[in-house]
Parts: structure tokens; C-alpha cells; sequence
């Protein structure tokens, strides 16, 4: 199926289902550490919403990474087309061929490919119309970089070939730098949401061991106010780590 926007992602029923029941337990004993009512923590199921939301945002990231990911290859393919004096259409069909045998037919750029030749071969479109509709839905800069390119040669009468074979070979470096960056940056993103979670630990291993110690923190409005305040903390601190790890190349 073809995405409307790779920016957006719509929760399949089965997505959707189980991040309900996920988020909704995870809400309801979260919320029950912080404030030992029963109440609160059923009433914590008015967050689902956001929950859904921040997941179905996560999927759409790692569908655009995977994405980014074949049209690298995608592009390795094109290149080679390209130097043997085919055409964009020819080129096409030789990715379609190329990408099946390492992916499977359902992923992002594969059904991409074949959404692209049937209205080139089927409605008789432009290949600059089909690929520049791929290329603004996509929201990845580097597939819409390579179109303005494309686009600027064919207007303008350039040399395709040679053009389009030295930007391929950029953007594949620019695309595969970019990929080194995020697998060192992934670790240190894992351990800092780690570390911003450790707070929730240490409450848990407090009404563990000493329940005693914490009851006023569940008693009294001062109390309740400082875990509100705990609890917002470990929010921000987690949405934090997630901005600062973010690198655009």
C-alpha cells in the first residue's frame, strides 16, 4: 500500500489494539507508583491517546530510516543503468529486480517502484510527475535533492548520465555517513533514556523495602505534589535525551 506521507503513519487495527492495552497498563501501574490510587490510575487511560500518537510517530520514523536505507540501494542500481546508457524507465525496472532480491516485495521503496512504473507504463505519466509525487511524500531530503537534480537535467538538457551517476555516488556517501552516525549515536541514546528512567527504579525498590519511608509522599498534599513534580521531571528528562540525540547530517 502506498503511504499517503512518509511523515504520517496510520496504526494498522492490530497496531492500534495492542498499543492500547500496552499503554493502558503501562499508565495504570505508573500512575499507581506515584500515587497509590486506584482512581488516578484508571483515570491515567486519558493519555492513550498521546501514547498512540508517540508510537505511531516512531514507526513512521523507522519506516522513513528503512526507506532512506533501499533507496541507497536503490540509487547503486540506478547508477549502474544509467552508465550502460539506459534510461530512467529501464533503470527502474532494473531496481525493482535488483531490490526483490534483497528485500521482500512489500517494503517502502519496492512498492514505491512499482506504484511508479504502473503509471509510467499504465496511465502513460511523466517519469519527472511520478517521481516528483515519490519524492514530496517521501520527507526525506536526500530522495528530493536527487530530484531537483534529475528534474534540472532534463530541463535544461544537461548530461543526465554523468550528472545523475556523481550525485548518486554523493548522496550514497552522505546516506551511508549518516547511517554510521546514527548507530554510534543509538547507544548513547539507549543509555541516557536508561538513566532517565532510573528514578521510577528507585521508587519501585523504596516500596519495596521501605514503604515506610516514602508514605508521605503518598499521604500528604506536599507529598502528592512532589511526585506531580517526580513524575513531570522524568517526562521532560526522557523527552530531552530524545531531542538531544537527534543529528541532522
Amino acid at each position: 500500500m502506498i503511504a499517503a506521507s512518509y511523515d504520517k503513519y496510520k496504526l494498522t487495527a492490530k497496531e492500534a489494539r495492542d498499543c492500547i492495552i500496552i499503554s493502558y497498563i503501562a499508565l495504570f501501574f505508573g500512575a499507581y507508583l506515584f500515587y497509590h490510587s486506584i482512581i488516578i490510575s484508571a483515570a491515567a487511560g486519558v493519555f492513550i491517546p498521546i501514547c498512540m500518537k508517540y508510537y505511531a510517530g516512531m514507526l513512521a520514523e523507522k519506516r522513513k530510516d528503512l526507506l532512506t536505507v533501499q533507496f541507497r540501494d536503490f540509487l547503486y542500481s540506478l547508477s549502474a543503468s544509467f552508465a550502460a546508457g539506459r534510461h530512467m524507465r529501464d533503470g527502474l525496472v532494473e531496481a525493482k529486480g535488483n531490490l526483490s532480491l534483497m528485500y521482500g516485495e512489500s517494503t517502502p521503496m519496492l512498492v514505491e517502484i512499482s506504484d511508479m512504473l504502473n503509471k509510467i507504463d499504465g496511465s502513460r505519466a511523466p517519469v519527472e510527475e511520478v517521481f516528483k509525487d515519490f519524492a514530496d511524500r517521501s520527507g526525506v531530503a536526500d530522495i528530493q535533492s536527487f530530484f531537483d537534480t534529475y528534474f534540472i537535467c532534463r530541463m535544461t538538457g544537461g548530461d543526465l548520465n554523468r550528472v545523475i551517476s556523481r550525485t548518486s555516488a554523493m548522496l550514497i556517501d552522505k546516506i551511508g555517513i549518516e547511517k554510521e552516525i546514527r548507530t554510534l549515536v543509538s547507544q548513547k541514546c539507549f543509555e541516557g533514556k536508561i538513566i532517565s528512567l532510573m528514578p521510577i527504579i528507585v521508587i519501585l525498590f523504596l516500596n519495596l523495602v521501605s514503604p515506610v519511608y516514602i508514605e508521605p509522599l503518598y499521604t500528604t498534599v506536599m507529598g502528592r505534589l512532589i511526585m506531580t513534580a517526580a513524575l513531570g521531571g522524568i517526562a521532560y528528562a526522557y523527552y530531552l535525551t530524545s531531542k538531544l540525540t537527534e543529528i541532522e547530517v
